[in-house]
């Protein structure tokens, strides 16, 4: 058992074993004489008695209170006997043991709270002195952080209030991370991404030709390429393995030991510092952490410092372009100016001046409603909303201006919505004067129109001379060589045969004078109008050239003036020609839709097509002039035509045009 073990055990066996046996001392036979010997007033048996309390307050010191109480039962027992059958005077032997053994048991109680308190006390102490050491150590933790915090804050008030200019950057983070290292060699490296290598940008505390030798380190190579690949911080204290710092210039620098770490910004390495020592010294685990923090700052005041050089470029580039801008702007040939959305005008250029008849400072002080007609407004109105909508506008629209003269001028106007990050701001306007094309355009359509008048005022009397003139005197003859035939019985059979021919081939040509004439100027177009001729057209059409031919009218059939259904029948019959001649087609399918104010006329066939390439306006110049005469006349009655064809596939031509 543990306790047997214990020498203190043994001890309080022994010092019971000594006070039983003086306090049965006659029994036993050890003393004979029974007298009481006084020793201050107490008996031998009563000092015995307290002798007890030696072994009780003994195990209580040593044993705690368990061991106490049960050393004052022991010695209780102990006692009890004597002074029960041994004692001459048992009643004060019986007050002596159990004074003796209260005493010995308040005296463990009191040892017992004492140490109680005590061992309390101690735990106390030994908190407060671990509350002590956890207060001394978060205090030096809290002086590092300061300390770090003030470097930082030195290191990032000092880039701040510094050049944005990244040399100088550079330059004055190297001498600040020199002193607050206090090391004696400072690398600087960026990342040149292009050419994957290690430029040194800035050093202090080395030769040129060692900054020379570890300039364009590879990025992986050597350590600096390492820490810039891993992004991972580096302690070199042998050199020995590293071929770049074996070189002659590392051993004339005599470098001992070196801390090299990333510069990161938002988890991208941007570069890498060295910081370097040529004695020993120990790099701490606080010496990469603050390092790491100050690359960090330098990297963002880097990355700062090409921010605003880009910047500064980028403004200088938009200076430049401006500065074009307003020379092109002011310098153009079409008027251009500006508005703001509730239309007043914010700038125009000199040819804006020239248009209007107002020079700029009257322009800044109008709105673009003072310039544009009521119509005008309606249409402009149009196209402000289409623009604010995103919806397509067809672009240049027509325009019309009121100059300061009060004159009217024609415009080819292009808008566009001026916008700032997103939102609109105003409108733009580019506009071409084109009242001079429109007079002229104007003079050419009544130019063409008188021509076509003229044209087909010589049809018409052609077309008479011919029904009147011409066919009445084949006709004539037809007759009186009939008659010439039937009244010569005695001819010979070669001049019957003869004159007989020759009345068929006078027929013949009777014939092709009235289609003729009715190909000129039909007489149903001025007698029963536009449809009736053409149902006529297609049953000539059809007999002509078998050809079939089928017509779909859709609204209510009317007539129309006189010089819209000539043209109408003109186009139409242009069609019919080119499908007679060229198409090669098995049927052609009309279709006239009659609807308010305009009519449509459509001619769709299945023949082999063509290669319509470019503009209708370059019909001319390759050829077709029947498509272009056919173009033309939709233009004289302001009506418009589309032509569409494919190889193989057909042709139709449509036409819209105002009634």
């Amino acid at each position: 058992m543990k306790i047997a073990r214990n020498p203190h055990f043994w001890l309080i066996l022994t010092l019971f074993g000594i006070c039983c046996v003086s306090h049965y001392a006659e029994q036993i036979g050890i003393i004979d004489s029974t007298d009481p010997k006084l020793i201050l007033g107490l008996n031998r048996q009563a000092i015995v008695r307290i002798f007890f309390l030696v072994p009780m307050i003994y195990t209580g010191i040593f044993f705690g209170i368990v061991g106490g109480i049960t050393a004052c039962s022991v010695a209780l027992l102990a006692m009890l006997p004597r002074a029960i059958f041994f004692s001459p005077a048992p009643l004060d032997a019986l007050l002596e043991t159990t004074g003796v053994v209260t005493i010995g048991v308040i005296a463990c109680l009191w040892l017992w709270t004492t140490g109680k308190q005590k061992a309390k006390t101690q735990v106390a102490l030994d908190e407060l002195q671990s509350a002590h050491k956890i207060l001394q150590h978060w205090a030096q933790v809290a002086k590092g952080h300061e300390r770090r915090l003030n470097l930082l804050n030195t290191i990032s008030s000092m880039l701040l209030r510094g050049t944005l200019e990244l040399e100088g950057i550079l330059r004055k983070s190297t001498y600040m991370v020199s002193e607050l290292m206090e090391v004696e060699v400072t690398l600087m490296f960026l990342i040149d991404e292009e050419n994957r290598e290690l430029r040194l940008a800035a050093h202090e505390g080395v030769s040129e030709q060692f900054a020379q030798f570890v300039d364009g380190t590879r990025i992986g190579e050597g350590v600096y390429g390492k820490v810039a690949k891993t992004g991972r911080p580096a302690i070199v204290e042998d050199t020995s393995h590293d071929f770049m710092q074996a070189n002659s210039e590392f051993k004339k620098m005599q470098i001992r030991v070196q801390l090299v770490v990333p510069m990161i910004l938002r988890e991208e390495v941007h570069g890498v510092i060295c910081v370097a020592m040529r004695r020993p010294r120990q790099f701490t685990d606080d010496d990469i952490e603050l390092l790491s923090a100050v690359g960090t700052q330098i990297a963002a005041a880097v990355e700062g410092a090409r921010l605003y050089e880009r910047e500064r470029l980028l403004v200088q580039h938009l200076t430049v372009a401006e500065r074009n801008w307003r020379r092109l702007f002011e310098n153009a040939s079409e008027a251009i100016w500006m508005h703001d959305l509730i239309g007043d005008i914010t700038n125009a250029n000199k040819a804006a001046e020239k248009l209007t008849g107002y020079n700029i400072k009257e322009l800044t002080r109008m709105k673009a409603k003072d310039v544009f007609s009521d119509e005008s407004l309606v249409l402009a109105g149009q196209v402000r909303r289409k623009l604010f909508q995103r919806e397509p506008v067809e672009q240049p629209y027509e325009q019309h201006l009121i100059k300061k003269d009060g004159t009217k001028a024609v415009l080819m106007l292009t808008t566009s919505l001026i916008t700032d990050e997103g939102k609109p701001t105003g409108f733009q306007h580019m506009a071409r004067d084109v009242s001079r094309e429109r007079w002229m355009q104007e003079n050419m359509r009544h130019y063409l129109q008188q021509i076509t008048r003229a044209q087909e005022d010589e049809r018409k009397r052609i077309a008479r001379d011919l029904h009147d003139d011409t066919a009445q005197a084949l006709f004539a003859i037809t007759r009186q060589v009939d008659n010439f035939i039937r009244s010569g019985k005695n001819l010979p059979p070669k001049c019957h045969a003869f004159m007989k021919g020759l009345s068929e081939q006078i027929r013949e040509v009777l014939q092709r004078v009235r289609r003729f004439s009715q190909d000129l100027r039909p007489s149903l177009l001025d007698d029963l109008g536009l449809m009736a001729t053409l149902r006529w057209l297609i049953k000539q059409l059809q007999e002509n050239s078998g050809i079939e031919a089928d017509l779909k009218v859709t609204g209510n059939e009317r007539r129309l003036l006189p010089h819209i259904e000539l043209m109408l029948f003109r186009i139409v019959q242009e069609a019919f020609r080119n499908v007679e001649k060229h198409a090669q087609a098995s049927k052609v399918e009309i279709k006239v839709v009659f609807s308010e104010g305009k009519i449509m006329v459509s001619i769709n066939d299945n023949g082999k097509g063509f290669d319509l390439s470019g503009d209708l306006g370059d019909l001319p110049r390759v050829g077709r002039l029947g498509l272009a005469g056919m173009e033309e006349r939709a233009h004289l009655i302001g009506g418009s035509l589309q032509i569409s064809t494919e190889l193989d596939k057909g042709t139709m031509v449509r036409l819209n045009a105002p009634v």
